[in-house]
């Protein structure tokens, strides 16, 4: 959302209100993408799939690839205890909040109100987490 090109498909989710709201708040932005660092960029897709425990399963080879998305999030989190605000980008299997899909074991939708994995350590740590397209709802609200 900060400008770099770090999504799936080599692309960036730039959203310059979003940067210009939180410039003007002087907060100090801290930019992260477990997925970029896990696996680089561009890489296949994954999508969240809940069979006995929760998996981020690789939609090119199939493989589970929760492990490394759980550590960055963890050392993240350890590495900026004072955080106050997560945004996360919205629909993302890492970092969505309340909005990313997931699905059973047979690839079946069960909920499209799920929170991404770094998303999960964020609220399990009790920072306020947002998803991207909630927050910039609010602060177009805010500006009016």
């Amino acid at each position: 959302m900060l400008g770099k090109k770090c999504k799936y498909n080599g692309e960036n989710n730039l959203d310059k209100d979003l940067i210009t709201y939180l410039d003007k708040q002087n907060w100090e932005l801290i930019p992260f993408c477990p997925e970029d660092w896990a696996f680089g960029t561009p890489r296949p897709t994954m999508d969240l799939v809940q069979e006995d425990s929760l998996k981020a399963v690789c939609n090119a080879t199939n493989q589970d690839l929760i492990v490394p998305i759980q550590h960055y999030a963890q050392n993240f989190f350890n590495d900026h205890p004072d955080l106050d605000l997560f945004i996360g980008k919205s629909r993302s299997p890492s970092c969505g909040v309340g909005s990313t899909r997931l699905y059973d074991s047979q690839k079946n939708l069960v909920s499209n109100q799920y929170s991404g994995i770094m998303a999960l350590e964020a609220q399990k740590r009790e920072i306020i987490a947002l998803d991207s397209q909630d927050f910039s709802k609010e602060y177009n609200e805010a500006d009016t």
